[in-house]
């Protein structure tokens, strides 16, 4: 049985008061013998934390506590050693970059497909309305080497931050498609998915959960090869949230 949890989450909603914020849930964290990482900025919170069971859970309750993280998606696998080095809990500019002001998910959530739909659309290569099916992976280069979906566009991004201008080179390859894009729990996704709307992508949706949430889902993970990297000493998750080989 596995010694520790791992939950990772993330909510984009205005934040103030960053600085007191931090310090509650840093010295919560510390208490509860957390380590794993937790950013703040004034978009949102997005955190990874690894503990024992009972004491994580108390950290996550404090936190759904607040209304601003109240039921707060979370994305939960377990590992049998420690997958954290140490605690760090920071301010940054945005939770995920990308540099791209305008791009406020707190104000207007992208338009989502859901696991299971997708499982559907992948085996049809198609969406409902007929149009024919597009995922674009926008993770990091060298994470779409451990695993992604088979056929996925794959920019070779060496950061979030360069997806903007991926898309303007790659713009025109999507034109008239369902464009789905995914990422590992949904964070960056969302993100991308709005800014493709933005740009004139006229179907642009986010894959709700990511892919963790899609192994979740969705029994063996239709469509997906290898396993999903995770910033973590686990490095690889297989298609049942366990730490892969």
């Amino acid at each position: 049985m596995s010694k520790f949890v791992v939950a990772a989450g993330y909510r984009f909603v205005d934040l103030t008061c960053l600085n007191a914020l931090k310090c509650g849930l840093q010295d919560r964290a510390a208490a509860a013998g957390l380590k794993g990482t937790v950013l703040l900025a004034e978009e949102g919170i997005n955190f990874s934390l690894a503990g024992e069971p009972a004491a994580l859970q108390g950290w996550l309750d404090a936190l759904q506590a607040d209304e601003r993280f109240a039921a707060l998606p979370l994305k939960r696998s377990h590992s049998a050693q420690m997958p954290f080095a140490r605690l760090k809990v920071k301010i940054k500019h945005e939770i995920i970059r990308m540099n791209q002001p305008t791009v406020r998910p707190a104000l207007s959530r992208a338009a989502s497909v859901d696991a299971q739909t997708l499982a559907r659309w992948l085996k049809a290569g198609r969406c409902d309305e007929g149009r024919e099916l597009v995922l674009v992976d926008t993770r990091n280069g060298f994470e779409v080497d451990a695993g992604a979906f088979d056929g996925a566009l794959d920019w070779r991004l060496n950061s979030f931050g360069d997806f903007p201008q991926a898309l303007a080179t790659h713009a025109a390859a999507l034109a008239g498609k369902t464009v789905v894009s995914y990422c590992t729990g949904g964070i960056r996704c969302e993100k991308a998915a709005l800014w493709m709307q933005q740009q004139g992508v006229g179907h642009a949706l986010q894959l709700d959960g990511g892919i963790l949430g899609y192994f979740k889902a969705v029994p063996a993970a239709p469509g997906w090869r290898g396993r999903c990297f995770v910033f973590d000493e686990r490095e690889g998750l297989d298609t049942e949230l366990r730490a892969a080989a």
